[in-house]
């Protein structure tokens, strides 16, 4: 079993919904931010590192009880094209987790009294490559390739001392597979979560399959999925939750899509908090929004649960 598990985040799923915070770089695009780099909003935690804080504050001030850090797409790799050194890079990925915990700080000095916590994300493989891969999966890379690629910044967010890691957008079972074994003995509690495509993860597998990576693995204690379509979210809950028997994870996009060759999004948002009632019944105990969903739609989720 996991030693040091996340401090009353465990115990709160078992007694009630924990909102989520939404998406991170809109919030930062909205504040002026251009995130058109292959970094995104990695960039900005070397640049404009108050900028993430003030984000992480506007969602803990909507009513968010988890931040998720802007560690999306930080990576070695990645830093290390901009000529950022491996000891710079394991400090600016520390720095994530540091200021969500900062922005928690603020928001219990402007009077928010209930507990908040910090989930450091952990992007996929196709998140570094920065070309909507992460959407597809199925890279051409073992499972033990993927695990050495994700193990160090792991090691890095976990020595950060976050409530729990957000394995996040992850789009097949290989990549799950290796991150689950990746988070092993790290003493850090982790939630899996696929991006997916109806009933399947994106590279096409039945859900059934990916969750049931996770059902016996004492280091995740959420499953679920995120960066997806809303109406994808209630089968998937119900899945996750009959395979698993663990807490539910759900954080969908608005419902537009992700142009990645104009690097745009298009159509338009089905996002609503009406839907929540549905997911909760489906087994969801982590509600919150992904890519496009804002401070907005996250206070009508708090207001919801």
């Amino acid at each position: 079993m996991v030693s040091n598990t996340s401090p009353g985040l465990a115990e709160a799923l078992a007694a009630r919904t924990v909102v989520l915070d939404g998406g991170m770089s809109n919030q930062l695009a909205s504040a002026g931010h251009d995130l058109s780099d292959e970094l995104w909003s990695a960039r900005l935690l070397a640049e404009r590192p108050e900028a993430v804080t003030e984000a992480h504050l506007a969602y803990f001030t909507a009513g968010a009880d988890v931040a998720i850090t802007a560690s999306y797409q930080a990576t070695f790799e990645g830093f290390g094209r901009r000529g950022i050194g491996r000891e710079d890079a394991a400090r600016l990925l520390a720095s994530s987790v540091e200021l969500a915990r900062a922005a928690a700080r603020q928001a219990r000095e402007a009077g928010v009294a209930r507990p908040l916590w910090v989930a450091a994300s952990v992007g996929p493989y196709g998140a570094m490559l920065a070309d909507g891969s992460e959407y597809r999966g199925r890279y051409g890379m073992s499972v033990e390739e993927l695990e050495r690629f994700h193990r160090p910044r792991i090691e890095v967010l976990a020595a950060a001392a976050p409530d729990v890691l957000a394995l996040e957008t992850v789009p097949d079972t290989e990549e799950a597979a290796a991150l689950v074994r990746a988070v092993r003995g790290l003493g850090v509690p982790a939630w899996l979560s696929y991006t997916v495509d109806g009933r399947r993860t994106r590279a096409g597998q039945p859900l059934e399959e990916a969750f049931a990576l996770a059902a016996d693995v004492d280091e995740v204690i959420a499953v679920g999925v995120n960066c997806c379509a809303p109406a994808d979210v209630e089968y998937a809950a119900a899945t996750a939750a009959r395979v698993t028997g663990k807490p539910v994870v759900v954080y969908p996009n608005s419902g537009e899509v992700w142009d990645a060759t104009a690097r745009a999004w298009r159509g338009r948002t089905t996002f609503g908090a009406g839907q929540v009632e549905g997911w909760q019944a489906s087994g969801a105990r982590l509600i919150g929004g992904c890519c496009r969903v804002g401070p907005e739609a996250i206070a009508a989720i708090a207001r919801t649960v």
